[in-house]
């Protein structure tokens, strides 16, 4: 057992009572107050973590209560270690409750477990490790935390213009072994009149729908009728949509004949088809993979039919180009742009040194190949020149991130304190 390793089982309690404090802050987003940006709870959540790296002697710093900020040591930062402490809202399903940390067998279950409060433990441990141990650093180290993560990273936005981000940046908010490359993000609202009745399908625009109700006007033969019912789908995110089945493009494909609107609607995103090719889009690259193109909102509001897609593009094509092919789709279908947003990809280069000392540490503790791989959904440093995800699950792990029952084993929070604690020392030693 590595010296890290013992220090890490000597201070288990200590790491899971950091862990059940931080659980018992309900750091969903509020309402915004002054010097409260988030909410109060977030801030809270903030002020438990800050206080932690103080008590431990590291030198901290509250950016307004939009994030915080934890150097281990003395020289400047080189190496940052981006966890957030907001968490998604507990929601429905829960076999304990969650916001307190409950521990069953290895399983410590809780809301933000693995995302991201059971990392951030983590991270602060590793640097703990490595600063009582009085290992000798050429470069230094900085934590940050976050408190707007799940809605958006506003926190990370407003700390970048009062700080520079240190040149290399790695997230526990991911998977192993490394995730350099990270496909581009568009999201586009549309609308047009509507007169012909009700549709509701799908509640955020980047998961696939589970449910699509309608009673509407159908126009078949010269007769006017009115039908109405619930398509039934299967809930995914929209990064991964083979995982789900879109219960609004099912209504389109078995409603679309019958009503001129739909019908138009329904010629550009067949049932079944994840890529986007009807839009005139389905590119896709040998990094990332093919691109997704989710309908993902459909609802009528105010004689308005409104419609919302997510899509995830391959790293060689460009924000401007996806969302000119597919509005202009839409435009001569009859659909009005009401908003189009997104970003372009992310990728690291693979072959930096950054990158292969952590591959090199990855592979030294869990014995196992370190490779990098391309994901269709975001992480915290998709935007961070250079950044990328290092943890918090490891390959096959399923840690019910923003789902009921959110966990992380024992096992595995020691083990990702040990391979930060060892990339710090590789990286900056």
């Amino acid at each position: 057992m590595t010296q890290i390793r013992q220090y890490l089982e000597n201070n288990k309690d200590a790491m899971i009572e950091i862990l059940r404090e931080l659980v018992a802050v309900p750091s969903v987003q509020g309402e915004a107050e002054e010097g409260f940006p988030f909410g109060k709870e977030p801030a809270r959540a903030l002020s438990i973590m800050l206080e932690k790296c103080r008590e431990a002697g590291f030198a901290v710093e509250n950016v307004e209560n939009y994030a915080g900020s934890a150097d281990i040591n003395d020289t400047e930062p080189e190496l940052a270690v981006l966890t957030h402490l907001d968490v998604v809202p507990a929601g429905d399903g829960w076999s304990s409750p969650p916001f307190e940390l409950t521990q069953d067998g290895d399983k410590l279950v809780g809301r933000g477990t693995i995302d991201d409060k059971g990392p951030a433990v983590a991270a602060f441990f590793a640097a703990k490790a490595v600063k009582e141990f009085g290992i000798s650093l050429k470069k230094g180290i900085r934590l940050i935390f976050g408190t707007n993560e799940e809605n958006g990273s506003a926190d990370l936005a407003y700390y970048r213009s009062k700080h520079t981000i240190p040149p290399m940046v790695f997230t526990p908010d991911g998977e192993y072994p490394v995730i350099n490359a990270e496909k581009g993000m568009l999201r586009i609202y549309f609308s047009t009149e509507f007169k012909d009745g009700l549709i509701k399908g799908g509640e955020v625009i980047n998961a696939v729908p589970k449910y699509c109700t309608f009673d509407i006007k159908t126009y078949e033969n010269g007769e006017v009728s009115q039908i109405y019912g619930k398509h039934h789908g299967t809930a995914a995110h929209a990064s991964t949509p083979e995982k789900g089945n879109n219960a609004i493009t099912e209504f389109l494909s078995c409603q679309g004949y019958l009503n001129p609107v739909i019908g138009r609607l329904s010629k550009l995103f067949p049932h079944g088809e994840l890529n986007g090719k009807s839009c005139g889009l389905g590119f896709r690259d040998d990094i990332s993979g093919d691109m997704t193109c989710v309908l993902s909102l459909l609802n009528t509001k105010d004689g308005r039919l409104c419609g919302g897609i997510d899509i995830r593009f391959p790293l060689d094509r460009t924000k401007a180009e996806i969302s000119g092919i597919i509005c202009e789709k839409l435009r001569s279908a009859g659909f009005e742009i009401d908003s189009c947003e997104g970003v372009e990809p992310h990728c690291t280069d693979e072959n930096s040194t950054f990158v292969q000392s952590l591959l090199k540490t990855y592979e030294r503790i869990t014995g196992d190949k370190g490779r990098c791989i391309a994901i269709g959904g975001g992480t915290y440093v998709h935007e961070i020149e250079g950044g990328v995800a290092f943890g918090a699950e490891f390959p096959g792990e399923d840690g019910h991130m923003h789902s009921p029952d959110e966990f992380i084993t024992v096992e595995n929070l020691l083990k990702n304190a040990e391979i930060m604690a060892e990339a710090m020392i590789e990286i900056c030693g």
